[in-house]
Parts: structure tokens; sequence; C-alpha cells
């Protein structure tokens, strides 16, 4: 419950997130879900009920030990002034400074081809407050966040909040294919609200005002015909 509301922003969920295993969360805006990933990261701390990481309460974690086990990209990520390199180094902050990190890091991210197409590379000033410093596209900036948390090279939580909002539909495959490829044993969550992105979870979640309503895999939820199945046939009719 976020204070002063009247109701509580999450209520009665009850999840498990299994290693090797995709988790996609799905719903209208302010049905919680990014206060869920907030809630999973020890960013907020639950009024109720636990959450359990190797069946130890997420609050007893010594927290650098829990950080390091966390890979995210929010949909409100910072676009620092920063060079590109440090732009993804900020990533885990350990290999800040690791050139070699960044470019792999970048490569995952799909934000190596067009990092090198720039005329200094991973050392050019990002942002407008320095001089020489050059903006780029918002679906490049994603790239680079999207490299960010791939800078996290031992994390084994990978949570990826929108991570595709600002790329178009080829770009947006193409991330996600390559996504599946670097996730193998890790938990993975993701949150978008295009469901071309969320169909190939293992388990999907749709949240509605703070609850879950519905829960399977993409055919089982279709079958159902129910909320999710609405949402589906929306943006589908769109392509047809």
């Amino acid at each position: 419950r976020y204070p002063g509301a009247s109701r509580a922003a999450l209520e009665g969920i009850d999840l498990h997130l299994v290693p090797g295993r995709s988790m996609a969360l799905v719903g209208e805006n302010g049905s919680g879900k990014t206060t869920l990933i907030k809630l999973l990261t020890r960013l907020y701390r639950p009024d109720q009920g636990r959450i359990l990481l190797d069946g130890s309460d997420l609050q007893t974690w010594e927290e650098d030990a829990l950080r390091r086990r966390i890979g995210v990209i929010f949909q409100d990520y910072i676009r620092y002034q920063f060079t590109v390199g440090e732009n993804i180094g900020v990533g885990d902050t350990l290999a800040f400074d690791d050139e070699q990190r960044w470019k792999q890091a970048a490569a995952e991210g799909m934000a190596a081809p067009f990092i090198e197409g720039l005329d200094r590379g991973y050392a050019t000033q990002l942002g407008r407050w320095f001089a020489g410093g050059q903006e780029l596209s918002g679906g490049q900036w994603q790239k680079i966040a999207l490299s960010r948390a791939y800078m996290r090279r031992d994390a084994d939580i990978l949570i990826l909040d929108e991570p595709t909002s600002a790329l178009d539909p080829a770009a947006e495959a193409a991330v996600f294919e390559h996504f599946s490829q670097h996730t193998q044993g890790r938990m993975t969550l993701l949150i978008s609200h295009r469901f071309s992105s969320v169909r190939n979870a293992d388990h999907i979640i749709v949240l509605d005002q703070g609850a879950i309503l519905e829960r399977g895999d993409h055919d089982s939820l279709v079958a159902a015909g129910g909320r999710y199945a609405q949402l589906f046939d929306l943006q589908a009719r769109g392509y047809r």
C-alpha cells in the first residue's frame, strides 16, 4: 500500500518464479506490474506477506549480495550524461571501467552494431550537458539500457520492464530472440504491453487492480476466453 492510498496497490499475490523458466506480467496501466517488480528487487518493502529467495526472506538478505543476483531494466531508465561505455558500465559498478565487459553486454543487448558505427564508439559522449555530446534515438537509448542489465554477468534473476517500448517490431523480435538465447538457467520476468513479446513466456500472470486475475501459458489463456484473450484479440486485429 502506498502512503496515503485508500487501497492496497497489490493484494493476495501468490506466485513462484523458477530458474530456467520465464514469467510475463500483463495488465492495464495501474494494475500493479511495476510495483510488483520493485517489491521483488527490494526497492519496496511489503506491508504484509513475504517474498522468499532460495527459501530466505528477501528482507534478511545482505543487500550487496542480493543486488549481484539481479539484472533489471525499468521502463523509466536513466539516460546518464556519460560516455556510451560508462552508460553501460553503471549496470555493474564493480566493472564500471571494464571495456571488454561493455562490449559483451552491448552485444547481448543488441546495441553493439550502432555503437560501433559512432565516430568514437564506446568513448562517445552522450547527452547535451558537455561539449560534443551526442543524442541517441529512443530505440538506441533503450538498447543501451538493455545492455546495462546484461552487465550483471553473474545475475541469475533478469527483470525487464517494458524493455522494447521504443523499438520497431523487427528490432523487438530480434531482442526477444536474443533474450531467450541468453537467459537459459536464469529466472526471467518480463513486463510488456505487446502480446507478441509475452506469448512465448512459460507462464503468464494477468494482473487487474492489484490482484491476479488469470494465470497460465498463452494457449491456455486464449482458450479460456478471459481478459487475456480479449486483450490479445484487440492487438491482433491491428495486424489482420
